[in-house]
């Protein structure tokens, strides 16, 4: 039997919660960075929005991947990029989307450290309790019995096409009916219609 997740959808309104609440506790803990670095590709957004939260002018990236196809790891996590610019001196903030295994931000932060940067912290939008790995910063945490893969808004699509695939199914109510059922997903029809035109031009 094909394996789904159960699915939730998340919203801009909550991607300005996290970031509020996660900006609101690294300034009241003291700890205002001078750069961030976010991973790719989870970690840009949640990097740009908390450098405009904390007037950070400096924001870096950094390649970590994990995760293969939606809600199905690629094997161990590696970091195949450093981070874009230098950080020896810096007080830094390494930023990822969500911490589940917690294996991507860790490694980030020990490739940051190579750099020698004065000081290297983590947060991320949301930590599942389960992971090996706890950020410094986050706005949410989930408990390890109530996972859920995370549908952020910049991988709509992207965990649309996957989970469509694996329904495998050529009638759009059918794909529909699949993910409402097995993943909690109540997809809008006119979503599946616009997947099917993005699939075919691709």
């Amino acid at each position: 039997m094909v394996d789904f997740p159960r699915c939730r959808v998340s919203t801009w309104e909550d991607v300005d919660r996290w970031a509020d609440r996660v900006g609101e506790q690294v300034l009241a803990a003291g700890r205002r960075p001078d750069t961030i670095v976010g991973l790719t590709r989870g970690g840009w957004v949640p990097a740009r929005l908390l450098a405009d939260r904390l007037g950070v002018k400096r924001v870096y990236s950094l390649r970590a991947q994990h995760w293969g196809v939606t809600a199905t790891p690629s094997g161990k996590a590696e970091v195949t990029e450093g981070p874009s610019g230098p950080v020896e001196g810096q007080q830094v903030l390494v930023v990822d989307d969500i911490t589940d295994t917690g294996e991507s931000l860790e490694l980030a932060l020990a490739r940051v450290r190579e750099g020698r940067p004065a000081r290297a912290e983590t947060a991320a939008f949301l930590h599942i309790s389960h992971s090996k790995f706890r950020p410094d910063y986050f706005g949410e945490e989930i408990p390890k019995e109530s996972w859920v893969w995370v549908v952020f808004p910049w991988n709509y699509w992207e965990d649309l096409a996957s989970l469509a695939e694996r329904a495998r199914g050529v009638d759009p109510d059918r794909v529909r009916a699949v993910l409402r059922e097995r993943c909690g997903w109540d997809v809008p029809p006119e979503d599946l219609d616009e997947l099917a035109r993005w699939n075919a031009r691709r």
